[in-house]
């Protein structure tokens, strides 16, 4: 039990990542109105030293906040021979201070200690969250689909960070098709650059780690969120037309397969495969998710055994059905990479395409599609106060 326990405090320690200052404030200067008379949790936040809290506390009076409150899970310095946490889980109520009318100085912050380990799943914690009306927060992402399965349980708004991967998850997509979750504004460039703790041990690629300023540097990682913002109704202008060879239809799927989201064809009814990244551009009023393109997502027809060929399209001795539960595609002449599959049948090489998401254009009267693209203003999204 006690390796169970230490090994389980290890695994925390390297999943945490501290937000930078400077991308909360990029992100959610556009959801300001959201805040106005709100109570914001931050509920994986040491607000010792969350960034989110900073943010939030600097802009209490101008955003018209009406309490933060923070929650962090136990320090994770555990005693290698007791077993005993170092040190409790604390949170914090903030309400502004009335003696520092400019929020900046925290010196007097109450900080108390919870009666748990902090852990936002625990009763004390649910308590709190009870309370809230927006959460904003970096949660664990090992945890991510038990931390938004809670949220939308107990029906509150979030602006929370998460891996790209997440949207892959079953449980996850579901909500991004219905239109209950979708992505923020992101990251600049897509580079998001975390702080990590003195006790993240965890081994990183090459490139990913600065030792000097402690930052990890993902390209895989976004903003989600439940509230309606400006982005989702700015549309994407079409101009592509379709044609079969540049858009080639999946052998599995009856769909077309389109390899960047500015490709799509302006002129094509059916439905499109596109890579996960098109949620970035993706607006409901131009668009309807159809789903995505992995096993146990959508049904697939012409399954065929293949033997699954090697980096260099050379056979392995290995097979599968369907391409291992993917869309895949007839290999080209002009692919730039070898075929990773050859049907056992016939021969025919073919290329399976990773993690697409289905869409469909949305069939719009006439008058409605005046032309207006990224960048124009359909339906800015508004907050009441």
């Amino acid at each position: 039990m006690a390796n169970k326990t230490f090994d389980t405090a290890k695994k925390v320690k390297n999943d945490e990542f501290y937000t930078q200052l400077s991308d909360i404030e990029r992100e959610l200067i556009h959801y300001k109105d959201y805040f106005f008379g709100k109570i914001i949790l931050c509920n994986c936040d040491d607000p010792r030293v969350s960034n989110f809290f900073k943010y939030f506390a600097l802009n209490f009076e101008i955003f018209g906040i009406k309490k933060i409150i923070t929650t962090c899970y136990k320090n994770q310095d555990v005693d290698l021979f007791t077993q005993n946490d170092c040190e409790k889980a604390v949170y914090l109520e903030y309400s502004g201070n009335p003696n520092d009318p400019t929020n900046t100085d925290f010196s007097t912050v109450e900080v108390k200690q919870l009666k748990g380990d902090g852990d936002f799943r625990s009763p004390e914690c649910i308590e709190l969250l009870k309370q809230a009306d927006i959460v904003v927060t970096n949660p664990p992402f090992s945890l991510f689909r038990e931390y938004i399965a809670q949220l939308l349980k107990y029906e509150k708004k979030f602006i929370v960070i998460g891996s790209q991967n997440a949207i892959t998850y079953k449980e996850i997509f579901s909500q991004i098709k219905s239109n209950k979750i979708w992505l923020g504004y992101g990251f600049k460039g897509g580079d998001a650059y975390f702080e990590i703790g003195n006790n993240n041990t965890k081994k990183y690629a090459d490139g990913v780690l600065n030792e000097k300023t402690k930052l990890v540097h993902f390209r895989n990682c976004c903003w989600f969120t439940n509230l309606d913002i400006r982005k989702r109704h700015e549309e994407l202008v079409l101009y592509k037309t379709y044609s079969d060879a540049e858009f080639p239809h999946y052998e599995n799927y009856d769909a077309i397969n389109v390899d960047k989201s500015t490709d799509i064809p302006m002129d094509y009814d059916g439905v499109i495969g596109v890579p996960i990244t098109f949620l970035d551009k993706y607006s409901p009023d131009q668009f309807e998710i159809i789903g995505l393109g992995i096993v146990g997502s959508c049904e697939f027809t012409n399954e065929r055994r293949m033997e699954i060929l090697d980096k260099n399209g050379l056979p392995t001795g290995k097979f599968t059905i369907n391409a291992k539960g993917t869309l895949y595609r007839k290999h080209l002449d002009s692919d730039k990479k070898p075929a990773a599959f050859k049907d056992c049948e016939t021969g025919e090489l073919y290329q399976s395409i990773y993690a697409r998401i289905l869409i469909k254009r949305k069939n719009r009267p006439a008058c409605e599609l005046t032309g207006l693209g990224r960048g124009a203003t359909p339906k800015a999204a508004t907050a009441t106060k």
